[in-house]
């Protein structure tokens, strides 16, 4: 710290050159403590303990170390090759009341579903049996499966389109649209009546829509792609 004069006062300055050392050592020491836990030979116990620490960080009262603490054990779970638990625990905390660790875990299984797309199509249909309707994952899972567009994706929209959330019914519906593939046509047919109301943000305003409404758009969408591709 150096001392600094202002106003007739002494005020303490930190060094900043010496801060960013710190902040140097402190990279350098969690780099090397993730990777030591990384290396844990027993995969089972330790996807069994991110989730005791995960489950733990979503019950804190301090909310900013729960985000510290989710943020270490999240990217630590994504190192876990053919672990059920882990993606359960990844699904449990993209539902969680934390954003940054929301965040970071939709990232996470992002990339685990394009290098193991099996592991997570797995995890969603166990997502789908176990997270009660309200929970926020079920309405971030439909975009993360059309961002990367498998072949397995639709099959699984169409799951969520029967589910009893209306939120997560419409994420669907929207990530359907995305995956432009005119086959979602015929899954959303049996939506075309639903007056369940759902709030939608467009361009900056929020509103109320129904489900037969979002499903009358994106079918028509999806009609226009056929038509377009039916003339090439």
């Amino acid at each position: 710290m150096h001392p600094r004069e202002r106003g007739g006062k002494t005020l303490l300055v930190p060094d900043i050159d010496a801060s960013l050392d710190a902040l140097y050592d402190a990279a350098r020491a969690v780099r090397t403590r993730h990777a030591e836990i990384a290396a844990t030979p027993d995969r089972r116990a330790l996807a069994d303990a991110l989730a005791r620490h995960a489950k733990a960080a979503t019950q804190m009262a301090d909310a900013a170390e729960a985000e510290v603490r989710l943020a270490r054990v999240t990217a630590l779970l994504g190192e876990i090759d053919n672990s059920p638990a882990a993606i359960d625990t990844l699904f449990d905390i993209l539902g969680s009341e934390h954003p940054e660790a929301r965040v970071l875990a939709g990232e996470v299984l992002e990339g685990i579903a394009f290098d193991r797309f099996k592991e997570v199509a797995l995890g969603v249909e166990r997502a789908l049996e176990r997270l009660p309707a309200g929970n926020p994952a079920l309405s971030e899972l439909p975009y993360l499966l059309a961002e990367v567009g498998e072949p397995g994706c639709l099959k699984l929209l169409g799951r969520f389109l029967a589910h009893a959330d209306p939120e997560a019914v419409s994420a669907a519906i929207e990530a359907i649209a995305e995956l432009g593939d005119p086959a979602g046509a015929a899954l959303l047919r049996p939506l075309l009546g639903d007056g369940r109301q759902v709030e939608i943000d467009d361009d900056g305003e929020s509103g109320l829509v129904s489900i037969g409404a979002l499903a009358e758009e994106a079918s028509e969408l999806l009609g226009e792609v056929a038509r377009v591709r039916s003339r090439k």
